[in-house]
């Protein structure tokens, strides 16, 4: 008995290859911002750090300046600024979710440094938001 193997239709795309995921866009914004901050001397403490359970938060880097400044930076990506692009999708939720995760990894430090919330945006170039919010 002989199988036949199902023929795509000539110019069909390859949909594993060509799809490309909001994981995988999200994962080359980190690249790109962490190359970035590495440049600007900052070091990688922990990437995609998350809290343990439901409702909690994550930080998408966690860094280090060179004076001991813990850094919690939240990336943010956008292909176009339509609707405030990159910077107006950091909501008031958004911000208590990245405060409350970096909480959570000040209490396994046996002495907190001081600490601050950056931001990098990736779109057509990468943009810096130092001390873009406080943990109100």
């Amino acid at each position: 008995m002989k199988f036949l193997a199902k023929r795509k239709p000539a110019g069909a795309p390859e949909a594993a290859a060509a799809k490309t995921t909001t994981r995988d866009r999200g994962n080359a914004a980190e690249d790109q911002a962490l190359a970035y901050l590495q440049a600007q001397g900052l070091q990688l403490v922990v990437r995609n750090y998350r809290t343990p359970g439901r409702g909690g938060g994550e930080i998408d880097l966690v860094m280090r300046e060179r004076d001991g400044t813990l850094v919690f930076v939240e990336v943010r990506a956008r292909a176009s600024s339509a609707f405030g692009g990159a910077a107006a999708s950091i909501s008031a939720t958004k911000r208590q979710r990245i405060v409350f995760a970096a909480r959570h990894y000040l209490l396994r430090l046996p002495s907190p440094p001081p600490c601050r919330f950056d931001v990098v945006l990736v779109e057509e170039s990468v943009q810096w938001l130092r001390a873009a919010f406080d943990a109100q």
